[in-house]
């Protein structure tokens, strides 16, 4: 299916956006259904981009459940190409992090997002990073997904998260599984973990990636009503 297919598809109309990060500009896609209950800001992993797969895969679940999506890219073409020959920019967590402090600053403005909650999900060193943008945003930002993650790159940061936080880890990503315990004990908010029974670090095998979808989508469906409520009845 090509990309206009699929979104006639989907019945939900993305658009190509350009966000400004300090003097770069940053390739994404913005797409709202109507009558969203938010906006799921998305932060990739190391090697990543907007168009990884699995990143697809699970905005098309959060699109079905009437959550929007913003996935771009957090580093530039120029950059991305210096990095996969390098590896030296996926790991840097202060820059993912003020990319993406930009994006939330920015969709703020825009109008099919306007007022709507916003929410993080992050994979790989981008779930640090949603954990830092989190911490530096406050409570502006309604929940957070972190999905085989690396919330211990966020070191103390995790202990200034106030926005609702769910770590899905695989059951047989045992490093990332240790370390995403760790992260758990020292988040102060309301959090939880979630095993996907037998699912490596990428999630292939048959089901894993829907159930990880399915518990992010449940998490922000939830916690953007309870933002939206909280922030009427003040």
């Amino acid at each position: 299916m090509n990309a206009d297919a699929e979104q006639l598809h989907t019945h939900h109309s993305g658009r190509a956006v350009q966000i400004p990060a300090g003097s770069l500009s940053l390739e994404g896609d913005l797409t709202v259904p109507d009558n969203a209950a938010g906006v799921v800001l998305f932060a990739h992993g190391s090697g990543s981009s907007r168009r990884s797969p699995r990143n697809q895969f699970v905005a098309r679940q959060f699109w079905g459940a009437g959550l929007g999506t913003l996935l771009f890219d957090l580093l530039t073409p120029d950059e991305a190409a210096d990095d996969a020959a390098r590896g030296h920019l996926r790991f840097n967590i202060g820059l993912l992090t003020q990319r993406l402090v930009c994006a939330a600053h920015w969709i703020g403005d825009e109008d099919e997002a306007r007022n709507l909650p916003l929410g993080f999900f992050g994979a790989s060193t981008g779930g640090a990073a949603a954990l830092v943008a989190a911490a530096d945003l406050g409570r502006s930002i309604a929940a957070v997904v972190s999905r085989g993650g690396r919330p211990d790159l966020a070191g103390n940061a995790l202990r200034r998260v106030r926005s609702p936080t769910l770590l899905i880890v695989g059951e047989r990503d045992d490093v990332v599984l240790d370390l995403n315990q760790e992260a758990f004990e020292m988040l102060g908010c309301e959090k939880e973990l979630c095993v996907i029974p037998r699912a490596t670090h990428l999630f292939e095998e048959s089901g894993a990636l829907e159930q990880a979808a399915s518990a992010a989508c449940d998490w922000f469906r939830q916690h953007f009503q309870s933002h939206a409520r909280g922030r009427f009845s003040r």
